[in-house]
């Protein structure tokens, strides 16, 4: 690393200068008119020739010539230095380099030349050391990738999962490698070629045949992380950019396969993935699709119910691909589901974690913002912005914002409460209903919650712009804020443990009474007595909501500490869910140290928990929130305003 020196008194002298001085504190300068005439031309030339010697050493040995600057350093076709007109030229040797730091690579990937432009014009910009200590972090983000994709390569390759400690791989998801693709765009993303030609080819040979032969696959799983990831892999290799792919991908050097690979297998996919919703009676899909029939049923437990998140959280992904590949079908039978669910009746916009295909209503009344029922209030929001509504006025969308802003005055109204002693803001469930007793649990899932709400206040602008551009009224000032409160509480159940990682599921007190023995385990934390975890949520999976809502809140309010939360929370999974043979796994209890060890490795911490730790630490030109959602599972997608083709 270059110093970063500006000060005068430990600015670093050149070994010419130091030699100079040497030689003039010995009192030379005072013999020298006893000296003869041959005396003083033999003392220049032992200067010229030292002088020579220091800037051809300096110059070889410069750790400027490793940055690939093209105006430093140019090299023939065999990778020897072509130096010879170089030093022909006094002027060159007497002109100092630029002392620019070392640049971690951001995505070059990104198909967009708003995005491209701003990152190139980045380049040129001199870094200071708080932009060189991020990327720094960002550079062991990447590291820990890197692990991550060894050990399932090594182990696992072509399966599901990794399990790093018995170094085997299952298929918990239906067998079509989820964690190749859902770790792909992030590779893409960080700049890995290896991973992404690696990736890119198991894709490309082995995806289509598991496609037509597997069995049974959940809908909601394989459309979030097997088709998202395919389709944001194919925009961010240039896929999308249907105005000069080519060019755009000479200058990149894409590896992998041609994007329209990536196309071809997601459309291949969705195909079978349809029949969920071509066979319900209803507008609600079944849940389950069976991929060597093409063919889909109800689960098989709840009464054939399917949850509510899993039928709301699919417009995204069949919305995008309609966009790309011109057929309107997709995003017809996945809007279906959210035009239907618009004339079912709700409280305060809340709506109950279960809907029947058969009759296409709500079933049972357990309300909460955790499992079964997080991601449909994330996909009315941002179904809602990927449509461009928030830029063009998309009157036939509109009703998608109505069901959020009610829905989040609901959150507001009946589900959001204060812990004691301390005072943390959190959101709570109703597991009987609205007329039953109000439950203080709050699943680290609901943390998607507080990114979701900055998001929804500034439509993926900064605070500041929000309000200059006249977009941030009253209600969305209570909700940034609110946004603001649960990213604090969300943290805070990080480091309330011992292990500084999140438990699955936390209870707050809401009374003076504190039971023992349910403590995160650090006594330091200012708030263990509002944070109560029981022996059975004690688990950690390596989820990412929590730095998904960092990562979304330093965009929006542009405030260090988000960055800085999010830097502990990564030392704490390398320090406690690292596996040294490769891979990082989850914990059975974060409470104690050493933390039990659990035998997998969940696909989503390769594809978004490490995804949003590097964007958090990156620049902000990188995957604009203004220009791209992402998807539940972290897949980036163009905001269709953006897009070069748009299916009405």
């Amino acid at each position: 690393m270059l110093p970063l020196y500006d000060n005068a008194k430990v600015r670093r002298r050149s070994q010419l200068k130091v030699m100079t001085q040497s030689m003039m504190s010995k009192g030379i300068r005072f013999y020298c008119p006893s000296c003869g005439v041959g005396g003083i031309l033999g003392l220049f030339m032992i200067i010229g020739l030292l002088y020579l010697a220091v800037l051809h050493t300096s110059d070889q040995a410069s750790p400027l010539r490793s940055l690939g600057n093209l105006h430093l350093h140019t090299s023939n076709a065999k990778g020897n230095s072509i130096t010879n007109e170089q030093h022909a030229s006094y002027r060159h040797l007497q002109r100092k380099p630029p002392r620019l730091p070392p640049r971690v690579r951001s995505s070059q990937y990104i198909p967009n030349n708003k995005t491209i432009a701003a990152d190139h014009a980045h380049v040129l910009k001199q870094k200071t050391s708080v932009n060189l200590l991020w990327e720094n972090r960002q550079v062991k983000v990447v590291e820990a990738f890197r692990h991550a994709w060894q050990g399932y390569k090594t182990y696992a390759m072509g399966r599901d999962e990794l399990k790093p400690i018995s170094h085997s791989g299952e298929d918990g998801l239906g067998g079509l490698g989820a964690t190749v693709v859902d770790a792909l765009d992030t590779a893409i993303i960080m700049g890995l070629d290896d991973v992404v030609r690696e990736a890119g080819t198991w894709i490309e040979k082995e995806l289509q045949t598991r496609i037509e032969t597997k069995g049974q696959v959940n809908l909601f799983e394989t459309t979030i992380r097997i088709l998202g990831g395919l389709l944001s892999a194919y925009h961010l290799s240039g896929g999308s950019n249907k105005t000069d792919v080519a060019a755009l991908n000479a200058i990149n050097k894409m590896p992998g396969p041609d994007p329209n690979v990536y196309l071809e297998r997601a459309t291949s996919l969705a195909d079978k993935l349809i029949s969920a919703f071509t066979m319900s009676p209803t507008a609600i899909p079944y849940s389950d699709v069976i991929l060597r029939s093409g063919t889909a049923h109800p689960a098989g437990t709840d009464g054939g119910a399917c949850s509510t998140s899993e039928a709301t959280t699919l417009q995204l992904e069949f919305g995008y691909l309609t966009e790309v590949s011109g057929d309107a079908k997709y995003g017809k039978a996945a809007m279906r589901v959210l035009e239907h669910i618009k004339g079912l009746p709700k409280t305060d916009g809340l709506v109950p974690i279960y809907i029947s295909p058969h009759t296409g209503q709500f079933q049972g009344v357990n309300i909460r913002l955790g499992s079964r029922g997080d991601s449909y209030y994330e996909y009315l929001l941002k179904v809602w912005l990927r449509g461009g509504a928030a830029i063009n006025n998309d009157k036939s969308i509109s009703y998608l914002k109505e069901m959020y802003d009610d829905a989040m005055e609901g959150v507001k109204h009946h589900l959001v409460r204060m812990s004691k002693p301390k005072g943390l803001r959190f959101v709570g469930e109703l597991p009987s209903g609205m007329m039953g007793a109000f439950s203080p649990k709050m699943d680290h899932l609901v943390c998607f919650l507080a990114g979701n709400l900055a998001l929804g206040a500034t439509k993926g602008l900064t605070k500041q712009e929000a309000i200059k551009r006249g977009h941030f009224n009253a209600q969305d000032e209570e909700n940034f804020q609110l946004a603001e409160d649960l990213a604090k509480t969300c943290y805070e159940m990080y480091s309330v443990t011992a292990t500084g990682l999140a438990p699955e599921i936390v209870y707050f007190h809401m009374d003076e009474e504190y039971p023992e023995n349910l403590s995160g385990g650090n006594a330091d934390s200012e708030f263990k007595h509002d944070i109560i975890i029981q022996p059975r949520d004690r688990h950690n999976l390596l989820r990412p909501e929590t730095v998904e809502s960092l990562f979304i809140l330093y965009r929006t309010s542009e405030d260090p500490k988000y960055r800085e939360w999010g830097w502990k929370i990564f030392q704490a999974f390398e320090s406690h869910t690292k596996v040294e043979s490769g891979g990082f796994c989850s914990l059975d209890d974060v409470t104690n140290i050493p933390a039990r060890k659990r035998d997998k490795m969940e696909t989503f911490f390769l594809g978004e928990t490490l995804k949003y730790l590097y964007l958090l630490f990156g620049d902000a030109s990188v995957l604009p929130l203004h220009e791209y959602v992402f998807n539940t599972e972290a897949h980036p997608l163009p905001i269709s305003s953006f897009s070069p083709l748009h299916v009405q």
